[in-house]
């Protein structure tokens, strides 16, 4: 898949929403019922303007980077919002963890920016399965404690935050595609062949 350098589209209209309605969960009480309404329809943004995208072949480096951007503010107003709720749930064990994981992201983003001379997050497969991890938790609150589905995610995130850091550190081009650790072995693979 090949991404336009940079133009509007109707899908990141679709990215705003998620935006607009990022900023709205602040004003609404969480886990009412009104704040899971408006959280999954927000949720469903990313799922739509992604699929959306590629179906129309309107991608673009720029709905990528919208995308990256849309994605941190709504997971930032997310864990505002639920951070006082999650410290009553969860055992102190599991915010080490949590530094830990934020470390990592951000040496990767630190040296993505440094090499990429801008900002760079990657749409791997790890990295969307800890987005959909972190977007069900919310809801996993409602039927359970949730500490031990937490420990879970935790571990995913762990693995999606060493592999970012790892394609950034031996990539010599961002690039958006990348989907997982494997593409840069089966790159090295092909390189090796061609020689």
């Amino acid at each position: 898949m090949t991404l336009k350098k940079s133009s509007w589209t109707f899908v990141n209209n679709i990215t705003v929403l998620r935006m607009v309605g990022a900023i709205a969960m602040l004003f609404i009480r969480p886990m009412s019922k009104a704040f899971y309404i408006v959280y999954f329809l927000t949720g469903l943004t990313d799922v739509l303007d992604g699929w959306i995208a590629r179906k129309t072949g309107t991608t673009s480096e720029l709905g990528a980077k919208l995308d990256s951007l849309a994605d941190i503010l709504f997971y930032t107003i997310m864990m505002i919002l639920f951070l006082p709720i999650l410290s009553e749930r969860l055992p102190v064990q599991i915010w080490y963890v949590v530094v830990v994981i934020i470390i990592i992201r951000l040496l990767a983003y630190f040296i993505a920016a440094l090499k990429y001379k801008c900002f760079a997050s990657l749409h791997t497969w790890l990295n969307k399965l800890t987005g959909l991890g972190v977007f069900i938790l919310p809801f996993v609150f409602i039927f359970s404690p949730g500490i031990i589905y937490s420990w879970i995610l935790c571990g995913i995130a762990f693995l999606s935050s060493i592999e970012e850091l790892i394609i950034h550190i031996v990539r010599n081009r961002y690039s958006t595609n990348i989907k997982s650790i494997l593409n840069l072995l089966s790159e090295g693979i092909n390189k090796m062949k061609k020689k």
